[in-house]
């Protein structure tokens, strides 16, 4: 069952989003900002955060627990284990395709949520640091684009 809370952050915003490679090298007032953006989450260990074909409208940061992104063509293996400070569902902040992927909670686990509105929001009132976000998303996305092209088997001829 999903457990909404809003406000009341216990943690400061440099320890709970500081650890994300996502929000690497932002100032303490930079996080404080983007912190303000997100929507606490609690799931309880087997529930689904999304599935396979649903619209994606938000990027997801585990703060604590530890998820799955599970794919039909893998069965019940997971594609990839999450833990703290990972963060998924980062394509919804760039497009509107259809989530790719199933995520499902291995254990009691809290995310913070950004939506895709809100990112547009922190673009249009903080221009330079939703590029900095943007620029590491786009560093992440590169590193994981050259990860699978390595591991991506070779055709002999």
């Amino acid at each position: 069952m999903l457990k909404l809370s809003f406000g009341g952050k216990a943690p400061a915003a440099h320890h709970r989003l500081g650890k994300t490679f996502l929000f690497a090298g932002l100032s303490r007032r930079q996080l404080k900002i983007v912190d303000a953006l997100l929507h606490d989450r609690h799931y309880l260990s087997g529930e689904v955060v999304f599935d396979l074909g649903e619209e994606g409208q938000a990027l997801y940061i585990l703060l604590a627990g530890r998820m799955a992104v599970l794919h039909p063509a893998q069965g019940e293996r997971p594609v990839a284990e999450l833990g703290p400070g990972d963060f998924f569902g980062e394509m919804a902040l760039l497009d509107e395709m259809p989530r790719s992927a199933q995520v499902r909670a291995l254990e009691d686990s809290h995310v913070a949520v950004l939506f895709r509105g809100d990112f547009e929001k922190l673009m249009e009132s903080h221009a330079e640091l939703a590029s900095r976000i943007a620029m590491q998303l786009a560093r992440y996305l590169g590193n994981r684009l050259r990860q699978m092209l390595v591991q991506r088997p070779t055709s002999s001829a």
